[in-house]
């Protein structure tokens, strides 16, 4: 659970390095991947009871706030026609 969730801001900070959008919504949408899996783990979590519903619940609205950022930057990216020179500043 701790390599999946350290792998959601990981993916992110390697493609906001990326210059184009569409490269950076690659690794947005790994970290999506990312977020799914940790909801697995947390399931089994739960399942083996190794964490009680309470502590599930407060991490899965949590997971599900950050999958929903996620999704709305990827839609950003992936519908944006700016390119790196215009979102740059001078």
């Amino acid at each position: 659970m701790r390599r999946s969730s350290s792998s959601i801001a990981t993916n992110l900070a390697e493609g906001s390095g990326r210059a184009s959008l569409k490269d950076q919504a690659y690794f947005t949408n790994i970290s999506f991947g990312s977020a799914l899996e940790t909801i697995d783990h947390l399931s089994y979590s739960f399942d083996m009871k190794y964490i009680d519903e309470v502590q599930y619940k407060l991490l899965r609205i949590k997971l599900d706030e950050i999958i929903n950022k996620l999704n709305a930057l990827y839609k950003y990216q992936i519908n944006s026609t700016q390119d790196l020179k215009s979102r740059v500043k001078k």
